[in-house]
């Protein structure tokens, strides 16, 4: 019998049985007998366990049957069922709503804390820089960014804004607001709400498959996560706030759930609500609420109906619109990053294009390996014991390295829209010092290539050492205990690299025009290249590298961008990006990490390739204690109680004697004590000594016996089973696309009885050398978090013991 142990098997539903006809589905009605209803916290699951979505569903589908008869019985009831059915469009109506609201706060307290670091604006110090001059009257097109109401630190201070003094006390106060914001934000996540830190996703990622984390989706977490993601954001570290808004929004999904009964007492139903508010979450953090919708079905959701893809459409769209109307951006835009192009882009321009893609692939791969070993290295090292010492330490690296240099000085939003735009006339940037040609007379749309000015080859210097710093210091900081988010920085690395090659691609093009690959679209005096576009292109590849994403990452970056002419490039790199990345590991950050801790997750895109049986990896094996089983009419409350104290399993399977072993049902060990707990405080005469039997009829007893238990309404009477010869690979399947909880296996014959084999299929753990046994044998783990490692067997053992059975399966143990 397979079935998996307590804290580790909560990841898939069981089948859910029919009882008699007047119990309906198993787990709908009364628990136990003597009960007119069903004790608190009946159907519910402990943290750190797995939810049972075979029962969850069947669950809803009675709820749904009796609603829909009971509307017909009266007006009140009709209405009821109306109210029942448009629950779910309330409820995205409220997140997006709320995250849309946050999100726009979260926006403009970033920019306003990020200016902090360098000045204040003395006519309101509410004020961002530009927010601050764009209400100044004295302000110059030539000198946008210097107003009088504006001024930094040392001016203040001091009275002068130039020389060696201003620059260094400038740069000490930089480095203290960036220390003193990141110690508020790491202060704030241990002490009030520590499941606030890191991006976020490898968790809803595995809350979506069906864990339980408690507190991982609540109001503390929310109030925490969104204060110390401003904070984090404004500190300078290399580090968005994407990530971590699809946590905010999904934190506001799970405040929703509670209002209605619907959703807050079915955790099927509760994480389709939660699916949609990933995508909501992406919606407000790109801009993009299709993309955000596509990111939910592919990289985060586990179980997406059609219903949910409606929804999370909605949920997005009301989202971006709330988004839209806060106009955080002061553009009336919904991103940053928007940018206009006007020039097409050629086909020889793929060749670079693809190279982006190979630079995003091998960076991603770095990227992850790197970032995993440090994380790892946190975890089994003293180094994890000092959190706030950590994030202070990087902090002021950060902040030391990243003054001096312009790009890495300013939010790496603001770098990334920079290198995304095109250079018009009209442009101040270091990135548009070309040398104009003094009788060009064209449009100002319409400029042509032309030779680069000292202020690109000195921009070009920076950002080499800009792309050299963000390599390496994104891959410390990420996995710190603040908010922390991967998109904008893996972006940021990417449109770098994108810029850099976009310039040189462009100065080749100018200064060898003659040459083949240019001759064909490339005439001198014409708009050729546009290196912003290579910028847009590296960002994506990068991404995609790190995050193996693709449909949903190109869709994402032509709503971010408006550059919906530039799908095919987009494409081109993000398949290649993935392509490259692929070749060394097919995981990405988001699946590294659920790995390093040890969630149990079915990855749906795993392929299993060994050639076993289900009866090669059950348990109990060979020379193992026998299975842990009930019998239906002869088992005592203090065997029971017994029982449920020395093992850790899961749930028991009740089978008719120990003699016989057939199979009758499966109970969970959940409801199995809560209802020996509770008929020991309601029911009279309930004693160790009392028999508890799962039959329709009570066994014959002594009269001088204590009152037996009845308990069949809690035993599940259509356990899913399979035959001990079923291929690994079908039973992996099997969990995979029912989400089961457990699979009892049984002996193939006529009886049906059971086989004293207990198998556990748990989800992948941490290691990546184990990652494939483990589909096999699963990882077995104790009760209350603890893990529980079973014996392992080599394949070599495996071998020998299928020898020594000469290809016969062994029925007897």
């Amino acid at each position: 019998i397979c079935t998996k142990p307590a804290s580790a098997c909560s990841h898939l539903p069981v089948c859910v049985s029919s009882a008699t006809p007047t119990e309906e589905m198993n787990g709908a009605g009364n628990l136990m007998d003597f009960l007119d209803e069903p004790f608190p916290d009946v159907s519910t699951y402990e943290d750190f366990h797995t939810i049972d979505w075979l029962r969850e569903k069947s669950r809803d589908t009675d709820r749904h049957r009796k609603i829909t008869s009971k509307s017909k019985e009266s007006i009140w009831e009709l209405i009821k069922s109306l109210l029942d059915a448009w629950s779910g469009w309330v409820v995205m109506l409220l997140i997006g709503l709320l995250s849309g609201t946050l999100a726009g706060v979260i926006d403009l307290a970033v920019d306003w804390m990020t200016d902090l670091k360098e000045g204040v604006c003395l006519s309101a110090f509410w004020y961002s820089h530009e927010q601050c001059c764009w209400t100044s009257n004295e302000t110059t097109f030539d000198d946008r960014d210097k107003c009088p109401q504006w001024q930094k630190w040392a001016e203040l201070m001091t009275g002068h804004a130039e020389g060696a003094g201003a620059y260094v006390l400038n740069y000490f106060l930089y480095i203290l607001w960036a220390l003193l914001f990141s110690f508020l934000a790491v202060s704030l996540v241990r002490v009030f709400a520590p499941y606030a830190c890191g991006s976020g996703i490898p968790e809803i990622k595995t809350i979506l498959s069906g864990f339980i984390i408690r507190g991982y989706l609540g109001k503390w977490t929310l109030l925490i996560k969104t204060v110390t993601l401003v904070l984090a954001v404004s500190s300078g570290l290399s580090l968005g706030k994407e990530g971590p808004l699809v946590h905010v929004a999904c934190c506001c999904g799970n405040l929703f759930c509670s209002l209605f009964s619907k959703y807050s007492k079915n955790e099927g139903k509760r994480r389709e609500v939660l699916s949609a508010a990933a995508a909501a979450g992406v919606s407000v953090a790109f801009g993009a609420p299709i993309g955000g919708v596509l990111f939910s079905l592919e990289e985060v959701s586990y179980y997406f109906p059609l219903k949910t893809l409606w929804r999370s459409f909605f949920a997005a769209l009301v989202a971006a619109f709330t988004l839209r109307s806060i106009n955080p951006f002061g553009n009336s835009r919904l991103v940053l990053f928007y940018v206009e192009y006007h020039t097409p882009w050629y086909m020889a321009e793929l060749v670079p294009f693809i190279l982006l893609g190979v630079f995003g692939g091998l960076w991603g791969t770095l990227f992850i390996r790197a970032n995993i070993a440090w994380c790892r290295r946190r975890k089994t090292t003293q180094l994890g014991k000092y959190p706030v010492l950590e994030v202070i330490a990087v902090t002021g690296i950060t902040a030391v390295l990243a003054y001096p240099n312009p790009y890495t000085r300013r939010s790496t939003s603001e770098l990334i829209s920079e290198l995304f735009n095109d250079c018009g006339a009209l442009e101040s940037s270091q990135l548009c010092d070309y040398i104009n040609n003094p009788n060009m007379s064209r449009p100002v749309d319409d400029i042509p290539d032309r030779p680069a000015g000292p202020g690109v080859y000195n921009a070009l210097w920076q950002l080499a050492l800009a792309l050299i710093f963000k390599i390496v210091i994104t891959i410390f900081t990420f996995g710190m205990k603040i908010p922390s988010g991967l998109f904008i920085p893996s972006m940021a690395v990417g449109a770098i690299a994108g810029r850099i090659v976009g310039i040189a691609v462009e100065q080749m093009a100018y200064h060898h025009h003659d040459w083949i690959i240019f001759k064909n679209w490339c005439r001198p005096g014409a708009d050729c290249v546009t290196p912003g576009l290579y910028a847009m292109v590296g960002a994506a590849a990068c991404l995609g590298g790190v995050t193996r994403m693709t449909v949903s990452l190109v869709v994402i970056m032509f709503e971010l961008t408006g550059g919906l002419e530039y799908i095919v490039p987009l494409m081109a790199a993000a398949v290649t990006s993935k392509w490259v990345a692929d070749a060394f590991g097919k995981e990405g950050i988001y699946e590294s990490h659920i790995q390093l801790n040890g969630y149990p997750y079915l990855d749906v895109r795993d392929e299993f390739t060994h050639r076993t049986l289900a009866t090669d990896v059950m348990r109990p094996r060979r020379n193992d204690p026998p299975l842990a089983v009930l019998t239906q009419d002869t088992t005592t409350v203090e065997d029971v109680e017994t029982l449920i104290k020395d093992t850790d399993y899961n749930g028991f399977p009740v089978v008719v004697s120990r003699e016989s072993e057939r199979l009758i049902g499966f109970v969970q060990r959940r409801d199995l004590t809560l209802a020996i707990k509770n008929a020991r405080q309601k029911q009279d005469g309930v004693v160790s000594s009392s028999v508890v039997y799962f039959t329709e009829d009570a066994p014959q007893l002594p009269a001088s016996n204590p009152q037996p238990l009845k308990l069949r309404r809690i035993l599940n009477l259509s356990p899913f089973t399979v035959t001990d010869h079923t291929p690994m690979e079908t039973v992996v399947d099997i969990f995979r696309k029912l989400g089961l909880r457990q699979c009892l296996v049984t002996r193939s014959g006529y009886d049906r009885s059971v086989s004293q084999i207990y198998l556990e299929t748990e989800k992948k753990r941490s290691r990546e050398e184990d990652r494939q046994e483990e589909e096999q044998r699963g990882g077995q783990t104790g009760g209350g978090g603890e893990r529980r490692t079973d014996r392992r067997r080599s394949r070599e053992e495996d071998r020998q013991e299928e020898e020594e059975r000469g290809g016969e399966r062994r029925t007897d143990r």
